[in-house]
Order: C-alpha cells, then structure tokens, then sequence
C-alpha cells in the first residue's frame, strides 16, 4: 500500500499536456447554440438573455494545440476557487481541501496527455456532475491565468470569486436584493491582472466541465457568454472575457475549450486616491443592478438592462475591493478565519469566518514548513491515501503571511510582485519528498507520506 501510495504522489508531481481547442468553428458552433436557445426561449415565452458579442477563437500564438501542467497544479487551482465558497462544514476553515478528493482522478496517458484514470472514470452517477463542474474550473483558472498572464506581461494575476466581489457592491441572495432578475447571471471568477503603480485589469472568466458529448460544449459555452455579459468595466461590451468549457471526458484526453473577447477593463485610480486603498476597511454599498446599454434601432437614448456595471465614479472603490476580496481568499487558504474575516463586508460572510483565530497570527503557527527554501504558514490536513497516512499542507510564505495578517495589503502586493521570480528559481530546491504546487501569489500546497 505504502508502494502505491508513493506512486499516485509521484504521478500529481508529473506535467502532462492538456489540449486546448479554440477555432472560428468554435465560435461559430457556440453562435448557433445560442441562436437555437434564443428561439426555444422566445417560443416558450421566457426571456432571452444578453450574450457577450465579439467573441473569437485564441490566437495559436497564445495557446498552443496544448500545454503542460502537473494534476497537483490543477487541483491547487481548484483549492484556491473553492476556498470562498461555502459549500461544505468547513466553516471556512479547510473548504480548499474538498479538492483533494480529485487525487487519484487524474493520469497520463501513453501519448503524454492528461486523462481521467480508472478511479476517476468511475465516479457514482449523481457524482459526475460535480466532478466535471469542479475539474472544470481546475483546468480553466490554469489556462485563463496563462493567457492574462501573457496579454498583461510583468502583472501578477489574482484569481477573486466572483461572487465575494461583487457582494460588496450588489446585494446576490437574501432579503436585500432588489432585483433577482438583475443578478441571477454573473461571471464565475474575475482575474485581476495587477502590477504596483499601474493600474488594474479585470478579466471576468465563466467556467463549466461536462463529461458528455462535444455538442453539449458548445451550450454550455453559449450559457457562459450570458454569464460574461452581465459583467462591464466602463462602457457597454469593451470589458475582456473568457469562456471555457473543460470535457474531462474528451478523446485522447482532458480537452479545453475556449473563446475570448478583447477589451480595456482597466481600473484608472488617480494617484494617492484614498478611496482606493485597499489597506482601508471596505463598506457594503448599494449599487443597482444594472447596465447602460447602446439605444436600440430606431431610437435615440440609451436603455438599461441586467447586470453589473463598474463606471468610472467606482474603479477606485471596486479596485480596492478587488484587491481585498484576493486578500481574503489568500488567507482562507491558510485556513485562518479572523485573519479573513477582516477583508470582508458582512454581506460578503465576515461573520462566516470570525471566530476562527488561526493561530499563525499569535504565538504558536498552527502549522509551518519549509519548502523549496523558503518558510510558509498555514494549516495541514492529515488523511489516508489507499491505506496510508500522508499530510497535505497549504500556505502563504511567512513574509508575506505576516504582512496580509496585519491588514498590510498594498504592502503584501509591492513585496508578492517583487518576490515572482524567487518562486521560479526555488523550484529545484529538494527539502519536500512529494508533489508541489507554487504560486505567484506566495501561496503553497503541498503533500507527503507522514
């Protein structure tokens, strides 16, 4: 059992290749899966949403045919989107480590691309949904964090939940809402592209898996143009998105499909805007939910529609919430409650995580490692793999920890950026006998036999 278990830790530390599919006959196969929706709704007298326009195919150049990425990279991803979401008992204080369940359903195949593997081929059925909706958010945030990287080159890149973003400004569920229509649809995930003394760039990202057919890819893509549209940096339909649809099931292996448009959603803050601090406590405001839309043909002004629109009068407020909501799920990753609690409103679940003192921020760190050279804080989550015990562990390097604990964003941010390049360099550093996962953001996890 130990033999085996040594092996599935060695295959999470192997990089595979993950194919990436985005084509004009993409797009135009998610055109007509809309245009079919469009007229199902209208003759079923629902509504028909608004849908992202301009979306194309990314360039090759961006992507490649594939890339690689090791199953570790992709379930770290995966940990560091569901931290904030509330899904299981955690209360907050492990909901990352719901991804650790996906440790044997990842493998490579003999043509080196990432494929489910027997155990994960073989899920319960009511199961399956959930483990392509999760594994498809795993692989998109690692594609989509890739190609912001690349568009906004020397910007670090915060994955934020959407949702915890958003609640700060737009009341999502509960008696406050004023219009459930207005926010039903939303983005999953907003990437923030930032760089200290530049402005920041929100690229809203709307995610889905499907274990079926190819045909059903191009649905769940048109499903997702409706979420990216509901979201708008400045003027109508000039905000970058990306829609991705992961088939765990594809032929040959995992596949990804993607579709993106351009745009300028960058957060001009004049410089020294208080409002924009992000080391300052953030407020819930009372945003209607709503976008100004161009005026329809044959009229003269403008009308609204559903959504979430950020005009200018707000980039320094949503700037500093954005870079507050990152905060708060850097911290959650380490498993400390009050040290997140302080990044959010109430609206966003303050009272969700207070109470929970994680103990890094006293005397005693609840747990700490060195790994790849350098000292981390955070918790751990001891469990048996096929019969034997391993550690998984998650953190912040101590520096930084120590920084995000005292409320120190913008100082977390210069010292973070500063810091990127160390990661890389760290990566031959052998102190760690199991797969590792680094990111920009200072953030680890890591797992061993205990």
């Amino acid at each position: 059992m130990r033999k085996l278990t040594e092996n599935i830790l060695t295959d999470l530390a192997k990089p595979w290749h993950v194919q990436v599919h985005s084509t004009r006959a993409l797009a135009g196969a998610v055109a007509d899966a809309a245009a079919k929706d469009n007229k199902l709704r209208r003759a079923e007298g629902r509504d028909v949403p608004r849908r992202k326009t301009g979306l194309t195919a990314i360039p090759a150049s961006d992507t490649g045919l594939s890339f690689r990425v090791t199953p570790w990279e992709v379930l770290h991803a995966l940990g560091r989107a569901l931290v904030l979401g509330r899904q299981g008992a955690g209360r907050g204080l492990a909901e990352h480590w719901g991804s650790l369940k996906y440790c044997q359903a990842l493998e490579g195949s003999s043509g080196q691309y990432m494929s489910l593997s027997p155990e994960g081929l073989n899920p319960r059925r009511h199961y399956k949904t959930v483990q392509s909706s999760e594994l498809g958010k795993g692989f998109a945030l690692v594609l989509a964090e890739r190609l912001v990287r690349k568009q906004y080159p020397g910007h670090a890149v915060s994955v934020i939940d959407a949702d915890i973003a958003l609640q700060a400004g737009w009341a999502l569920v509960g008696k406050d809402v004023q219009d459930r229509d207005g926010v039903r649809l939303r983005p999953d995930f907003l990437l923030e592209a930032w760089k200290p003394g530049e402005p920041s760039k929100i690229v809203p990202v709307a995610c889905r898996g499907t274990h079926g057919k190819t045909p059903y890819v191009h649905t769940q893509l048109a499903g997702a143009a409706a979420q990216v549209e509901a979201f708008h940096v400045g003027p109508w339909d000039k905000t970058p998105s990306l829609i991705i649809s992961s088939e765990v099931l594809g032929q040959g292996g995992v596949i990804i499909n993607a579709l993106q448009a351009r745009g300028d959603s960058a957060l001009h803050v004049e410089p020294g805007d208080p409002t924009a601090d992000a080391d300052t406590e953030l407020r819930d405001e009372n945003i209607y939910p709503e976008v100004q839309l161009p005026p329809e043909k044959g009229e003269d002004k403008p009308h609204r529609g559903n959504g979430f629109q950020v005009l200018p009068e707000h980039y320094a407020w949503f700037r500093r919430a954005a870079a507050r909501a990152g905060a708060a799920g850097i911290m959650a990753f380490t498993g400390g409650g009050n040290p997140t609690a302080q990044y959010l409103t109430k609206r966003q679940g303050r009272e969700y995580f207070e109470g929970f003192v994680h103990s890094g921020t006293g005397i005693v760190q609840d747990a700490e490692q060195v790994i790849r050279g350098t000292r981390f804080l955070g918790t751990d989550h001891v469990f048996r793999l096929n019969g034997t015990r391993v550690e998984a562990f998650s953190g912040v390097a101590e520096e930084l920890f120590l920084l995000l604990a005292e409320g120190k964003v913008e100082q977390y941010r210069r010292k973070a950026h500063a810091l990127r390049a160390k990661w890389l360099s760290d990566r031959g550093a052998r102190d760690w006998d199991g797969p590792v996962s680094l990111r920009e953001d200072g953030s680890v996890m890591a797992m061993r036999l205990l």
